[in-house]
């Protein structure tokens, strides 16, 4: 009798599942979303600035006060980061991300950086006199600038200290870096 009872109550059970109904009225239409290009989103970009640092006397350190480049947008919450080119050894390129200390005869200074969405800079700042820097530390520096979109979320996976596995995560190649002489 048990046997029965379950075999029903299957049958049973699966005869009300299977059953529909008239379809219902259609739901509301969603609110907009933000105005933007629709299916289009801001890529991760990257650029090279080759500059000579100004002398700065009231704030005894060298700078270079810097604009994007036209084609560059920057959004309140995008990320930038920035490397100095360190040396080229072997013929590949050395990078190192800033801020950067750096030890000379003189003593220890600081490679930094700020940014806004408008434009960015990049300073050396001495522990010493400013003036006793030497040339080859300001004159044709070599810097490059990642900008990740906020977006992208990937940011916190990434080990930013390491150029080529920030660019490699962002899809970034050298050919796609465009490179700016400002001297």
């Amino acid at each position: 009798m048990k046997n029965v009872a379950t075999v029903l109550g299957t049958f049973l059970t699966l005869f009300l599942v299977s059953c529909t109904g008239d379809p219902g009225p259609p739901g509301f239409d969603g609110l907009d979303g933000q105005d933007g290009i629709d299916g289009a989103a801001f890529e991760a970009a990257a650029f090279e600035i080759d500059v000579d640092m100004d002398f700065n006397t009231g704030l005894n350190r060298y700078e270079a006060l810097l604009q994007y480049p036209s084609d560059i947008t920057l959004l309140p919450d995008d990320v930038v980061l920035i490397y100095r080119l360190e040396e080229i050894d072997n013929g590949l390129d050395v990078w190192r991300q800033l801020p950067q200390p750096f030890f000379s005869d003189q003593g220890l200074l600081y490679y930094n950086f700020d940014f806004t969405q408008e434009n960015y800079g990049v300073f050396l700042e001495p522990e010493f006199d400013a003036a006793l820097v030497a040339n080859d530390l300001i004159d044709g520096q070599v810097f490059r600038v990642v900008i990740i979109p906020a977006d992208l979320g990937t940011t916190a996976k990434m080990d930013k200290s390491n150029l080529s596995s920030v660019m490699s995560s962002l899809g970034i190649t050298e050919k796609d870096v465009q490179k700016i002489h400002m001297n």
